[in-house]
Order: structure tokens, then sequence, then C-alpha cells
């Protein structure tokens, strides 16, 4: 008895040690058949205060699948940065999933960050499959006409735009770290995870190493769908507003749509009128 259960025990191990040679055999690439939208990764030349980033997404989208793909270099001086915004996107019918980003303000100009799996050629989305080294992760720069626009008027899913209640220096250190990670990512890919390297989780470890402690875990990270809420509470969205009221007064999709073609839609989408 005893010598089979040594036996049972050996196969077993030996088993677990053969998926742990698998599970570390399987690397992730920037090297593969990528969906057109997310084939060009950006990337930064850092010079003091100024920001020289490449390939800044700015497609142009018939609907969600027919787009004509654009982009276009900037450089962004830091002493200009005097807004930051969190974004969120609901989409699904559980109120926890949401896809959440955000945009930086500078006179009046912004730039969307937002992380995302980085799809290959007819790949879709599975929270489940993240779990298990699936898809490679990538931060997406891009103009809010394309990056805000897409969710609002041609995915129709709710949009929410919220000011962030921070400092300047903070700000800027926050950009800083989060174009220090895109060049990493350019260089050396990483797997999305759909617990520990998603879209929240990775917008909080960023805003945690310029403060650290800001943003504690919750559950709202793993289910961003709450994660307005949650950031009320921590006094991170800049208003006045009691939280029932908050979603109404900063949705954005009406105006989206209203504005969709206006050279300042990003200004027009941002008029939300007295608290």
């Amino acid at each position: 008895m005893k010598k089979r259960t040594a036996i049972i025990t050996s196969i077993i191990g030996i088993g677990l040690l053969c998926l742990l040679i698998l599970w570390s055999s399987i690397k992730p690439s920037n090297d593969r058949i990528w969906s057109i939208d997310q084939q060009i990764l950006p990337y930064v030349v850092q010079e003091r205060d100024l920001s020289h980033i490449h390939n800044i997404r700015n497609f142009t989208y018939y609907n969600t699948s027919l787009y004509y793909p654009s982009y276009y270099n900037k450089t962004y001086n830091l002493s200009q940065l005097d807004s930051l915004w969190y974004i969120v996107e609901p989409f699904s019918n559980w109120q926890g999933s949401a896809h959440t980003f955000l945009s930086f303000g500078f006179n009046d100009s912004y730039l969307a960050v937002s992380v995302e799996i980085r799809k290959e050629k007819g790949e879709q989305f599975s929270a489940f499959k993240g779990l298990f080294k699936r898809y490679e992760i990538m931060y997406v720069l891009g103009d809010e006409k394309d990056l805000v626009k897409l969710r609002s008027n041609y995915r129709n899913d709710s949009v929410y735009m919220y000011p962030v209640n921070t400092t300047q220096e903070a700000m800027q250190l926050l950009f800083i770290d989060m174009l220090n990670r895109i060049n990493k990512l350019y260089v050396t890919p990483e797997f999305y995870n759909s617990i520990s390297n998603t879209c929240t989780t990775n917008i909080a470890s960023h805003v945690n190493r310029v403060k650290p402690g800001r943003v504690p875990f919750s559950f709202a990270l793993l289910a961003p769908g709450y994660s307005d809420k949650f950031a009320y509470k921590l006094g991170i969205i800049n208003t006045t507003l009691p939280y029932d009221k908050i979603r109404e007064h900063y949705q954005i999709n009406e105006r989206a749509l209203k504005y969709a073609e206006d050279p300042n839609f990003s200004l027009k989408i941002r008029e939300f009128g007295k608290e």
C-alpha cells in the first residue's frame, strides 16, 4: 500500500513539474500578427521637461470594425500639464465590468493613456483566458477623438470622465512613471493578467509609486465598474457633488455625439456645467 501511494505521489509530482516547466516556457512577445489597431507600440524620448511621444493613435472610425489608421508624434512640455482625468467605461450587464484609463491635459490639449490587452488578429478579450498568459499587455497612447469617441460614439458605451484631485507635481511624476513603463514594454513585453496586470491595477500601481499608499487594495480594483465610487471615497475625484450625482454629472456621451466632428471635441465634452 505504501509503495502504491509513493508511486502515485511520484506521478503527481512529475506531472506538476512538467506543468511548471511548460508554464515557464510560455514567454511574451512583441512579434505576433496583431490586430490593426494595436500593431504599433508607442515610445517616448524624454529630454528634461520635454516628452517627445511617438505613435499617438488617432484613428478615424466608421464603425467598431471599420476604421482608417492614423498616428502622429507630438512633444509635450511637463510645465504645461494642468489637469488629469479618470475615465470609466462600463461595458457589460455586470456592474463590476469596466475599462478605465487616464487622460492628461496640457493647456487644452489632451493625451489619453489606456492600458489594454494587445490583441492578435481575430482575437477577443476573455477575463478567464487573461489568467493564463493568453494576451500581452500594451499602453495605448491616443488622441481623445480616438480613445474616447470610439467608446462613446461607436461602441455606444457609457463614458464617465472625472477630474482628478491632485497637484501639478504629482501629475508630472505620474505621467513620467507611465512613460517609463511604456518604454519598458516597447523593449520587454509582458503578459496581461486579469487579476494582477490590468487597466485599473496598473493605474493604481503608478499612483502608489508617486504617492505610496494613496490607493489601498480593494475589490474595486478587480471590478473597476465600482472604481469611481472607490475613488470618490478616497477623495481622488475633484467634486463637491454627492456620490449618487457624479455619474449623471460627468457622463460625456451626449456631448460626444453632438460635437463628434468639432475640432474642440475634448473641450466640448468637458462642458459639465455647474455642480
